[in-house]
């Protein structure tokens, strides 16, 4: 079994839900309170498990925001575990989560410099990292409905644009979605071989202006969508 997630970059709206759900959930989870510094003065910070990037693509007209939640991918090849210089970080055999012992961590940072998709934060109150532990304390806990089953940013999405399944499973939901519409890993020329996909937006038909001509405007679409989506 390896457990994923697959995010719909074409119908993510970048409301954040997915974060401010993870947080609420995991606050009480199994890493223990994710701390706030400072919440209240100008500069507030903390520690998140869930990030929502926003990038602008192409040029305008042709522009789009494309909005990329970020958390750890559960990689295959975890540098972030063989790095752990105390077996805090480690891979489940049994699902293929990746997770941190929150009593071995000292904090050393090594995890966090391995990761190349900053998905580790160092909780500076407790001293020890911190990261996606995939709601591993929800989606195993059968008091609760199998429907309810499922990590938080999940079931919060309102767009529906996260999934969760397992990806040994060819049948199963992310799977299909990754085969059907070319859902793909992110940075995977790096080798780290991440479980999480993102399914890329799709190529819209363009409105044809008075300014642009019909052929040219599609044609820009097209080289920012291949640009923006390409591996």
């Amino acid at each position: 079994m390896k457990l994923g997630l697959v995010v719909d970059l074409d119908v993510c709206v970048g409301c954040h839900a997915c974060a401010v759900s993870c947080k609420q959930w995991n606050t009480s989870g199994t890493t223990g309170p994710l701390t706030d510094y400072a919440p209240y003065d100008e500069d507030p910070s903390g520690v998140w498990f869930n990030r929502v990037r926003h990038f602008e693509v192409g040029d305008f007209p042709n522009s789009k925001t494309v909005n990329m939640p970020m958390s750890c991918m559960h990689c295959e090849q975890a540098d972030c575990v063989d790095v752990c210089p105390t077996g805090a970080s480690y891979k489940r055999a049994e699902d293929g989560i990746v997770l941190i012992d929150q009593d071995k961590c000292m904090g050393c940072n090594y995890c966090s410099w391995a990761c190349p998709y900053g998905a580790r934060e160092l909780d500076r109150d407790t001293g020890t990292m911190k990261k996606c532990t995939l709601c591993v304390d929800r989606i195993y806990d059968e008091s609760l409905n199998e429907i309810d089953r499922q990590p938080s940013c999940v079931i919060t999405c309102p767009a529906h644009a996260r999934h969760f399944g397992d990806f040994d499973d060819p049948n199963s939901n992310v799977s299909t979605l990754v085969r059907e519409r070319g859902g793909h890993q992110l940075m995977p020329e790096l080798g780290y071989s991440p479980t999480n996909h993102y399914l890329p937006p799709r190529i819209m038909k363009p409105q044809q202006t008075a300014e642009t001509p019909r052929k040219s405007l599609i044609s820009s679409v097209k080289d920012w969508v291949n640009q923006s989506v390409a591996r």
